[in-house]
């Protein structure tokens, strides 16, 4: 009978002890929280942490957040303008994304969440109640760099309709980014949703393929528009990328059924993949590209070579960028630089810096113009 009373006695004691040793429950963290009149709250849970900050491109300097008893930094928000916008944590020093935010903003070179404010009015990018095409990830070989991702788009009817050929968009992203970004950050596929909903652009499939060539050119090699990049991307893109696509999408095969978009490091792709090959693409734009000007003619030397045939082949050669971009001021020798070959161009400027809120709304303006 003792022993019994013994071991229910230090069972008691086992049981009070594994009790009062359990952790603190972490508390339920809700971010972000978009509010009625467009202001946002953000929260992250760091109890150790002395110092967190917002960092977000809804902001000109970063918001210092205030911590709770229970280890949760937070911050309230002015009304932002209803986009679609990348934000961080700066936790001690630290930039991290949000972990209670599944939507993230795909790079490799920093971690971003990504905070959607619809507002009251539908965005071009906002999804509505229309005809949604379908996103796939594919992969294609290629003999130098191995087994390569590229994400498409086929617009509403492509399955339903098996004897219906569409024209084509290579979508090109920033360096850094990936080629996931277009359709998760730059919202490309609800764009196009909307636009072709709407009768503003025709049905087309959209190509969104990785920008760099690795493993041959290292992830921390620079601009995607580095000479080295280049070369090695070029011989993919022709020699792989490109006819797979035509093999396995009913693609309309002829220049003034390719169009070639892209930002940033991307965009100074397009410039060399496309503008230097017009015979392939009559349709070339470039979101903010990026250029160096010591590298204009080295870079567009097949477009340079018969300017006046280059300029015949296009049928739209478009360039907008942001008044404030850093590259604002080369994309502008650039078209001086046209002005000069006698190569007519569409030039588009905007408010606003190196972001994706501006390449949405480029690609939104566009499209519509695309395949006419």
């Amino acid at each position: 009978m003792k022993t019994k009373s013994l071991l229910l006695f230090s069972g008691a004691i086992l049981y009070a002890n594994l009790s009062f040793a359990q952790p603190t429950p972490r508390p339920n963290v809700v971010s972000p929280e978009v509010h009625a009149d467009n202001s946002v709250s953000f929260r992250f849970y760091a109890p150790k942490a002395t110092e967190v900050k917002l960092s977000g491109q809804f902001e000109k300097a970063a918001l210092a957040m205030t911590k709770d008893q229970q280890g949760v930094w937070s911050v309230k928000t002015s009304p932002i303008k209803p986009d679609m916008y990348p934000y961080s944590f700066n936790v001690d020093g630290v930039s991290v994304a949000d972990p209670n935010n599944t939507a993230i903003f795909p790079n490799e070179g920093f971690q971003n969440s990504v905070v959607e404010i619809t507002g009251s009015t539908p965005l071009v990018h906002t999804l509505q109640n229309v005809p949604h095409g379908t996103v796939s990830y594919r992969y294609y070989q290629s003999p130098e760099l191995g087994t390569r991702p590229v994400v498409i788009y086929t617009p509403a009817g492509y399955e339903t309709n098996p004897n219906a050929k569409y024209p084509v968009l290579y979508l090109l992203h920033g360096t850094t980014d990936t080629e996931e970004t277009w359709t998760k950050v730059g919202r490309a596929n609800i764009i196009l949703d909307n636009l072709i909903a709407q009768g503003k652009a025709k049905p087309m499939i959209i190509v969104m393929p990785y920008g760099r060539a690795y493993p041959t050119i290292s992830k921390s090699s620079g601009s995607l528009r580095n000479w080295d990049n280049l070369q090695e991307f070029e011989k993919d893109f022709y020699g792989n990328l490109m006819p797979w696509v035509e093999k396995n999408y009913r693609t309309i095969n002829n220049k003034d059924n390719r169009a070639m978009a892209g930002f940033s490091g991307g965009g100074g792709t397009t410039m060399y993949l496309g503008f230097n090959h017009s015979e392939k693409f009559a349709y070339i734009c470039g979101f903010a590209p990026g250029l160096l000007n010591s590298e204009f003619e080295r870079n567009h030397a097949l477009a340079f070579k018969n300017p006046a045939q280059t300029a015949k082949n296009l049928k739209l050669f478009w360039i907008g960028v942001g008044t404030e971009d850093p590259l604002y001021k080369v994309d502008n020798e650039f078209m001086q630089l046209l002005d000069q070959k006698g190569i007519k161009y569409e030039k588009y400027f905007t408010e606003g810096g190196h972001t994706w809120m501006n390449v949405k709304h480029y690609l939104s303006v566009i499209a519509p113009k695309l395949f006419k």
